[in-house]
């Protein structure tokens, strides 16, 4: 998929996304002079993102940090990053994430986003004009002095293009699970251990959905061939495997509020 860095006369951009507060089609006419500047910490935005998009391809890299599970009606598939809701739990305070920790794609593409304008329908190229590192003069030019865009924002633009390509694929791999009828409801549960080492009460910390290994085990041996020849079987186990993350991310949870000061008592 190709686009354009000029948007269409006019055009309105919709849609809502994560971490984009205010995109902009970007424009050599309203930003020749933006950039962006380099930051030792530059993914502090990402640290409300506590389940993030995930596109097929990543499963195997995103299985080593935390569960990939899917989500809502189109079964989006996301990379848990944290328990609660803002709070990516593997981005330190300082905006860098932890060591070993695989950040997805779609992090990776920020302040950059494809964006639909319905009157001239067409995708066009945005930048979230709210991104703390987009500057006036930012070493990082979007335009050089002609007013092209430069290396850097080709090679951005590249980026999403394979991004969008990813994306397209995501959904064929989901439209699979679909039609061999693989997803199930499951969910994560966690038993805390009381002060005097008995189980405690069973919560409940996320409902989604994921591939169900018992209907995977019912396939046929000719569909589970097919499923290993347009690599879609390898894509599942990832799935599978990642889900022993909720362990991890229960227990950094538990070691950082055994880390938190206790209130004196009164």
């Amino acid at each position: 998929m190709a686009t354009d860095t000029q948007p269409g006369t006019g055009g309105q951009i919709t849609g809502n996304v994560l971490f984009y507060s205010k995109p902009e089609p970007l424009t050599s006419d309203h930003h020749k002079t933006l950039g962006v500047k380099r930051m030792d910490g530059p993914f502090g935005f990402a640290k409300a993102g506590h389940a993030v998009p995930l596109t097929v391809t990543e499963f195997p890299l995103a299985a080593v940090s935390g569960p990939i599970i899917f989500v809502g009606d189109d079964k989006m598939p996301l990379a848990v990053m944290g328990l609660n809701a803002g709070d990516n739990m593997f981005i330190q305070d300082n905006g860098i994430f932890e060591s070993g920790v695989y950040i997805p794609a779609y992090i990776r593409r920020y302040p950059f986003v494809f964006a639909n304008d319905d009157k001239a329908q067409q995708m066009v190229l945005c930048i979230d004009r709210a991104a703390e590192f987009i500057v006036e003069g930012g070493e990082m030019a979007f335009f050089d002095e002609k007013g092209e865009p430069t290396e850097y924002t080709q090679n951005c633009i590249s980026f999403c293009n394979d991004y969008e390509v990813e994306r397209q694929r995501t959904q064929s791999f989901i439209q699979i699970l679909r039609d061999n009828d693989l997803f199930e409801l499951k969910t994560a549960m966690h038993t805390p251990v009381n002060a005097d080492g008995t189980p405690g009460e069973p919560q409940k910390i996320a409902e989604y959905f994921g591939v169900s290994e018992e209907k995977l085990a019912k396939l046929s041996p000719e569909k589970l061939a097919e499923l290993r020849d347009n690599g879609a079987l390898g894509q599942i186990y990832a799935h599978l495997v990642s889900l022993v993350g909720w362990d991890r991310l229960i227990a950094l949870a538990m070691f950082r509020a055994s880390q938190q000061p206790q209130a004196a008592n009164a």
